[in-house]
């Protein structure tokens, strides 16, 4: 007999923060696009935030282009426009990404007292705050010996 799992009885729950392999791995594709929906064809945008290809059809059992419309197609990728057919209920479950140019530190590490990140460097979270938003920055090494560390 197969023992079964009672997930509505349980005594803690635990979040951790996922790593950026983790998002990689949870992705279904690269957001490349700000646009949503085209004004002209009220379809979502190719690679935008709202792309069939990435997140899912908008519809049931129904591509983007239109090429295949039935459930008897499930689990086809369309050749055309890349959209599996499927259900539109997995537009709540899948993730994209979005591939920044240089890294940033997530809010949760900066606001969230204690600051994670000012523990680290020993610096005060308005410090942290200015750095993350380049309004100051930190020298980590100076090639010049003309110039003074500190003060």
């Amino acid at each position: 007999m197969a023992h079964q799992l009672d997930y509505s009885n349980f005594n803690s729950i635990r979040l951790m923060m996922a790593s950026p392999e983790d998002v990689l791995e949870w992705s279904y594709g690269e957001v490349k696009k700000p646009e949503t929906i085209n004004y002209r064809t009220f379809k979502a945008e190719r690679d935008g935030l709202f792309c069939e290809r990435i997140f899912g059809p908008m519809r049931d059992y129904e591509c983007n282009c239109g090429r295949y419309k039935y459930p008897r197609h499930k689990g086809v990728e369309c050749e055309r426009c890349g959209v599996e057919v499927t259900e539109k209920e997995v537009r709540r479950e899948r993730m994209g990404h979005i591939e920044l140019v240089v890294p940033v530190a997530h809010v949760w590490y900066i606001h969230k007292p204690p600051s994670r990140i000012g523990m680290l460097l020993d610096l005060k979270r308005s410090d942290v705050e200015r750095i993350a938003y380049y309004a100051a920055y930190i020298v980590t090494a100076v090639s010049d010996p003309n110039i003074r560390l500190g003060g």
